[in-house]
């Protein structure tokens, strides 16, 4: 884009000059070739530039493409029904074959010319180079990791993928979810592989984990038709869907014996299995909690933060950020604390908040009910302000939605899925209802905000319905950036109004003062060397939340080492860009403007959107 106004403006000037020149005739004449002459040439380079720019979105799309159709899986969160009848290929031969590919497709990026790429495009070219070559650098890491933990993992994504992303429509998907049922003692024997493989490097989760991933498992098998309990998570599903077809009674006959024998001759037995495995690795696990206990695990945790932040902010910078922002929220906070007339600490109005039963809303259909349609409600007042603060708005939808029964035992306490690549599927906000103590009232404005609109739907939605960029960047992720703004828009809508009960506000700081913790809790459990149980005090001490909302948190930091130092590392950022284009621009700047600049690229990693935002600055001034 700027190398094409580079070129405007040169022909430009050329033009003017002629235009204004007293010259003799053949003076004028040869003003007149050399007009022509540069603007041929600009012609010539901006055809050179589109040709190579094509060439390299078209790479970039065979780049991507090639990484859809070798995941299944990854085709049914997109809406793809290609290989809706398998489970990913995650044995140790794929994984080796993956990083040829990868260093193939490095070799491909590599022969683009960058100098010939228009702006958009160079963006994406950077992108995939830095992609490709962290994947390649990242491979020796590749076993760093717990393949089932009580966050994620095969044991709970495959049941939740059926019933969330495999839809029937028509008999042959319903034989599709058949056969995925019937391929699960293949995919659960890889998995096996992959932690025994784990095991012999000494990479075994800690002994708190394996109580989670075997409740999860024995979940999806308990009830029929298992046993003789109500129907299981997965049998309601399938009913229910085939139900739906229009189909006579012998072909639903025919499908709902296929799908009973596949649940009990493969599913139940594949799973039982899992469980085994699972149950020997838990004879072998410590209580050692932090990445420093994995081999060369120093080297693994700091590249992990530089891949989370996509900063070089070192651990013992990111834990020194984390102390100042807690001291800092601890103030805001002090400040609410007297405008609701409370008298004593601030200590003493975490302990006043958190057993506070009128901010815990009952455990019960109807107090679940309540909350749901509550948090719909903070939702849809903010879809009626979107004009005020956005330029860009999704065209898919957003719905919210309970976690299920069968995960919401070990699942976070909200997360939002995006919609399908097609836009037919909505997105959805999640609450996690399981413990109505960890989702008190409070909270629940920011939580819808950040998970809902305008925070993730937002940008993931707006992300993937991007124009004039490849799909990598619209289905790809950073997580400082994409988290960062969920962060940030936790804070945003109170400029415009809104947290108008003081607690309401106190939990939006609260919200805000969980994500500072983070930064010294992880840091502190995989760099410094604390306990589990070091990490829950330090939680309880300085925040209001449940001690069970402490647990969980720490025992996240403990099996997605880095991962939740994202978002306030990402917050700091965007709202530090927003204040330098406000103290810059002065009256020409427009808040939606800024969060076209945030959004309209996709997810990049820090550094570049601030380019991006220098970029906006520079042109609004000129």
């Amino acid at each position: 884009m700027f190398e094409y106004k580079r070129i405007a403006l040169a022909v430009s000037l050329v033009l003017m000059t002629s235009a204004c020149s007293e010259a003799p005739k053949e003076d004028a004449t040869t003003a007149a070739e050399t007009t022509q002459t540069a603007a041929a040439e600009a012609s010539t380079q901006q055809d050179t530039q589109q040709t190579e720019s094509e060439k390299a979105n078209e790479l970039f799309e065979d780049i991507f493409m090639q990484s859809v159709m070798r995941s299944p899986m990854f085709q049914s969160y997109l809406g793809i029904e290609e290989d809706q009848d398998k489970w990913d290929d995650i044995s140790e031969e794929r994984a080796q074959e993956d990083l040829a590919l990868q260093k193939e497709n490095l070799a491909k990026v590599m022969a683009i010319d960058e100098s010939k790429l228009n702006e958009q495009t160079r963006i994406s070219w950077m992108l995939m180079k830095q992609q490709l070559e962290h994947d390649i650098e990242d491979f020796k890491w590749r076993h760093h990791n717990y393949p089932v933990n009580q966050m994620f993992g095969m044991h709970s994504s495959v049941a939740s993928l059926l019933i969330n992303q495999h839809g029937i429509d028509e008999v042959d998907d319903a034989e599709d979810y058949i056969a995925r049922l019937n391929g699960l003692p293949g995919l659960f024997d890889q998995l096996a592989e992959n932690l025994r493989l784990r095991a012999e490097k000494g990479i075994i989760a800690p002994k708190f984990v394996y109580p989670y991933v075997i409740s999860d498992s024995k979940n999806i098998i308990t009830g029929a038709p298992f046993d003789d309990g109500e129907a299981s998570a997965l049998w309601a599903d399938f009913t229910k869907k085939v139900a739906e077809l229009d189909i006579d009674e012998s072909q639903y006959n025919e499908l709902m014996s296929a799908a009973e024998q596949a649940m009990l001759q493969s599913v139940k037995p594949a799973f039982e299995n899992l469980i085994a495995v699972v149950e020997d690795l838990e004879e072998q696990a410590t209580t050692k909690d932090g990445a420093w206990k994995l081999p060369n695990g120093e080297a693994f945790y700091n590249n992990a933060l530089k891949r989370t932040t996509t900063t070089d902010l070192t651990a013992d910078e990111i834990h020194e950020i984390g102390l100042s922002e807690v001291e800092r929220i601890h103030d805001e906070m002090r400040v609410i604390m007297e405008k609701v007339g409370f008298e004593g600490t601030l200590q003493e109005f975490f302990v006043h908040m958190r057993n506070n039963e009128d901010f815990i809303y009952p455990s019960t259909p109807e107090g679940r009910k309540r909350y749901m349609d509550e948090a719909t409600a903070f939702i849809d007042s903010m879809r009626g302000r979107l004009d005020e603060l956005f330029l860009t708005k999704p065209e898919a939808d957003m719905i919210v939605k309970a976690v299920e029964p069968f995960r919401e035992k070990s699942a976070g306490k909200a997360f939002y899925q995006q919609p399908s690549m097609d836009g037919t599927r909505p997105g959805i906000y999640y609450a996690n209802l399981y413990d109505m103590a960890a989702m008190p009232t409070y909270q629940m404005e920011a939580l819808a905000y950040h998970e809902g609109i305008p925070g993730h739907h937002m940008q993931i939605a707006i992300q993937q319905e991007l124009e004039g960029i490849p799909s990598f960047r619209k289905f790809g992720r950073y997580t400082a950036y994409s988290e960062g703004w969920g962060l940030y828009t936790e804070f945003l809508p109170k400029e415009y109004g809104f947290y108008e009960d003081p607690y309401s506000d106190f939990g939006r700081l609260a919200m805000e003062l969980w994500r500072a913790v983070r930064l010294v809790v992880d840091t502190g459990i995989h760099d410094k060397k604390w306990t589990r149980e070091e990490g829950i005090d330090f939680y309880v001490t300085n925040t209001p939340n449940a001690k069970s909302d402490a647990v969980k948190m720490v025992e996240r930091h403990i099996v997605m080492p880095g991962q939740a130092t994202a978002y306030k590392i990402g917050m700091n950022k965007i709202l530090e860009l927003r204040e330098k284009a406000k103290a810059e621009l002065g009256d020409k700047f427009d808040i939606r403007e800024f969060h076209d600049v945030v959004l309209r690229n996709g997810p990049v990693p820090l550094n570049i959107l601030e380019q991006f935002v220098n970029d906006y600055i520079a042109e609004k001034k000129s």
